[in-house]
């Protein structure tokens, strides 16, 4: 996995001249944006359970065969592995986004997931929708817009001040890991 600061360290060295012009300029870009890129972080990890389970409900409730006798969340075992792949796709995009690059969310979690999850006979566009659902989630609680239509009494902001065109960008980048683990199981 190369951050940043490895990925301008590696380019500057491959073409043999010291780190400069753009590659710093895109490394002042990062320092800057550090904090949004924490706050998103730790937006996605706060939640994640949560996340992960409304994910996963969301899927069952547009397939209800799912759990079914035979479907692939029945018996309860497959069902806790259903929520566990949820829980490390989340964290892998968790990482994809602290560090700035998608090397951690490619190499240790989409590289054969697809080869996998079909040999397993796990439904492709059930596993689809419970990303995209969670792609929304982490949108919302990066702006920190949960739905109070569905949250209710357990609605929990983070109370970062967000301006919207700020957070853009990060929710942006976001959205093109998870997007990543769609293609990947396209």
């Amino acid at each position: 996995m190369l951050d940043a600061f490895s990925r301008a360290v590696v380019n500057a060295d491959a073409s043999t001249k010291c780190i400069g012009g753009d590659d710093l300029a895109s490394l002042r870009s990062f320092v800057a944006e550090g904090n949004r890129r924490l706050d998103a972080v730790n937006a996605i990890a706060s939640n994640a359970s949560c996340m992960v389970s409304d994910a996963i409900a969301g899927m069952i409730c547009e397939n209800q065969g799912l759990i079914q006798a035979g479907g692939n969340c029945y018996p309860n075992r497959r069902m806790a592995a259903c929520l566990r792949d949820g829980e490390i796709i989340l964290r892998y995009v968790s990482y994809a986004l602290l560090a700035g690059d998608a090397s951690v969310l490619e190499d240790r979690c989409l590289n054969g997931l697809k080869e996998t999850y079909t040999a397993l006979g796990v439904p492709a566009t059930s596993t689809i929708r419970a990303v995209q659902i969670m792609k929304a989630q982490a949108a919302a609680h990066i702006k920190d817009q949960p739905s109070e239509s569905f949250a209710g009494n357990r609605l929990r902001k983070m109370g970062s001040p967000v301006v919207e065109d700020r957070c853009a960008s990060i929710v942006a980048e976001a959205s093109s890991y998870f997007d990543r683990v769609i293609a990947a199981l396209s």
